[in-house]
């Protein structure tokens, strides 16, 4: 006789090709492979996307720069506030993000690159100053003094006064702040993620 547990296992199949998995299969696989180069076990929500892209503004001119975009919701949230495709330039260390961003987003400028690294990742590849950096990347893995490397090249990268705009399940800020240096603003808590977020807009006075 079958016990219940004998009539479930059917459906313990082995995964399916990976073009077929949802996104949130392919990040928390990614994050296996890779828990400090993949911050999240999940894409972020539309909530937090477009919480995050509204703190850049399209009207501006110049290209966007974004940090670690995996499958794409920040990209998404860009693009319908106004960015053409043309105007990002998304650095993803995944390769296979980074055929799925190429598939999903035409015209996108995808950089298979180390985003910890901004400055030579990006070297000859932007077409002039950006209005403003976005980030996804997992800073509580770096030591402070990377951390506040890495947001002053993009402040060199950008137009004066150009965010660096970061996403947190933390309390604390992800870049410790420093006074007439980097400064910052934090949203309100984004409930609709999971876990709940809150974004972090730093500049440079």
């Amino acid at each position: 006789m079958l016990h219940s547990h004998d009539q479930r296992r059917p459906l313990q199949k082995p995964l399916l090709p990976k073009p077929n998995l949802k996104d949130e299969v392919r990040f928390l696989q990614s994050w296996f492979q890779n828990p400090l180069k993949t911050g999240a076990v999940a894409p972020s929500s539309p909530a937090l996307a477009k919480m995050m892209a509204g703190y850049l503004d399209p009207k501006q001119d110049g290209p966007v720069i974004e940090l670690g975009p995996g499958t794409g919701p920040v990209t998404k949230a860009l693009i319908q506030r106004g960015f053409a495709p043309e105007r990002l330039f998304l650095i993803e260390y995944n390769p296979e993000f980074c055929a799925l961003l190429r598939l999903r987003y035409p015209g996108v400028t995808v950089i298979n690159g180390d985003a910890y690294t901004l400055a030579k990742t990006l070297t000859g590849r932007l077409p002039g100053k950006a209005v403003g950096t976005i980030s996804s990347l997992p800073l509580f893995t770096m030591p402070e003094t990377e951390r506040h490397r890495m947001v002053n090249e993009a402040f060199d990268m950008s137009n004066p006064g150009s965010p660096f705009v970061q996403f947190t399940y933390a309390v604390v800020s992800p870049v410790p702040l420093v006074p007439g240096a980097i400064e910052g603003e934090r949203s309100p808590r984004v409930w609709r993620n999971i876990p709940p977020a809150r974004v972090w807009a730093y500049r440079r006075p």
